[in-house]
């Protein structure tokens, strides 16, 4: 769960994050629910439960989450030892996040940052690769984030290969949001983005059927291409 930069200087993920059953609708017509429950962290015994254990447990560095919602993975990094910061555009996510013990800005990932260049690990779980639905934007910030010898672990939508750029608004009954751009990124758009942007994959695995895939940047090469697009 994320923010995005095409909505205005209100988050739109607020309300959703202040209860109640939303769902998001394509300017196409489709619909499907918001996981907000998933974003609040689940049983371990769940399968989302057992994905978040799986991202937790790659994480042995200092690690910092771009779009950290109300930071159940900042927290559970620090409950195992793990020095993390979540950052997120949304006062509303920002606010659960320190009030379940999370260190969390309240900041635009493409913002100056805290550490920049020297993060062992940047997460963009939860589509949060699509924020402004430009995910090369959104991994050249990443890039820039971690040292040379870390990596950006950023989940996938396996339904997607390469890059899908949608238009979506949030909807919870007669409560309508605003229309904001979006991204779903696949494997193949990940691959291609990562070698226009001088890194490489260092693997793919899965999760009760969630993807994630591991960047790094491609030995011997220097800054990330600003020019790359």
């Amino acid at each position: 769960m994320g923010h995005t930069e095409a909505a205005g200087p209100v988050p739109v993920f607020d309300p959703a994050l202040r209860g109640g059953s939303w769902s998001c609708r394509r300017n196409d017509g489709a619909r499907g629910p918001l996981p907000v429950a998933r974003w609040f962290g689940s049983a371990p015994d769940s399968a989302d439960g057992r994905f978040d254990d799986a991202v937790v447990a790659r994480c042995a560095g200092p690690t910092i989450d771009l779009g950290c919602g109300p930071g159940r993975f900042v927290t559970a990094l620090a409950a195992v030892g793990v020095a993390a910061l979540g950052v997120d555009h949304s006062r509303v996510a920002v606010r659960l996040a320190r009030e379940r013990g999370a260190v969390a800005l309240c900041r635009s990932i493409f913002d100056g940052l805290p550490g920049e260049g020297r993060w062992h690990r940047a997460l963009l779980i939860d589509g949060n690769v699509g924020i402004a639905g430009d995910p090369t934007r959104v991994l050249r910030r990443a890039a820039e984030i971690v040292s040379t010898t870390g990596s950006v672990l950023v989940e996938l939508d396996p339904d997607v290969e390469h890059v899908a750029v949608e238009v979506i608004r949030l909807e919870a009954g007669a409560i309508v949001g605003p229309w904001f751009r979006w991204a779903r990124l696949g494997i193949l758009g990940a691959e291609d983005i990562a070698h226009r942007l001088g890194m490489s994959v260092a693997g793919v695995w899965e999760e009760s059927g969630r993807q994630v895939v591991e960047l790094i940047r491609s030995q011997g090469h220097g800054p990330v291409l600003r020019g790359a697009s």
